[in-house]
């Protein structure tokens, strides 16, 4: 969807930047947005997002609170909000200004129950969309390998905190 807006909702700071570096590793221009950013990191995300430098936004619930963005065109649903007024709000982002969206969730066998309770407060049934198992797969490959380089970015970056933390504890000393 070229040209077009999403935001992509977790329950974790470590997954909303684990999902952004898988999709910056798929070539897309996917931000992460999270509480562990500074207030000023998280500006700057939010506004590459509205000038449109990037056009995925990946946050936590609490991340995106207040956050001034007007419309998006696709919300994701990565992890099932706990809460299901959190899906209304998440979804809700889509219909701003009286635009349409599409709104993603991906459930798992583990979410049936949240899900239930949310098609219930909505009052209808959410349509199941049936993905082909043969284009999964054709899929599977890259994005395991943009996860398993992610990840090795991601334990490096941790490993380099460490190490700094550790330094700055023994220049203490």
């Amino acid at each position: 969807m070229s040209g077009s807006t999403s935001m992509v909702f977790t329950h974790t700071c470590e997954t909303t930047q684990l999902l952004a570096l898988v999709l910056q590793n798929l070539g897309l221009k996917a931000i992460p947005i999270s509480s562990q950013m500074s207030q000023v990191k998280r500006l700057e995300a939010l506004n590459k997002f509205k000038a449109g430098e990037c056009n995925i936004l990946i946050c936590t619930d609490e991340a995106s609170r207040g956050l001034d963005i007007p419309s998006v065109d696709m919300v994701v649903n990565y992890d099932i909000p706990s809460n299901s007024k959190d899906y209304i709000n998440r979804v809700g982002r889509t219909a701003c200004s009286r635009q349409s969206g599409v709104s993603i969730s991906l459930v798992n066998q583990y979410d049936v129950e949240s899900f239930v309770q949310i098609e219930e407060l909505i009052g209808k049934k959410i349509p199941v969309f049936a993905c082909k198992e043969d284009e999964v797969l054709l899929l599977l490959e890259c994005v395991t390998e943009a996860k398993r380089i992610s990840l090795m970015v991601l334990e490096s970056l941790n490993l380099h905190e460490m190490l700094s933390t550790e330094m700055q504890i023994n220049s203490r000393l």
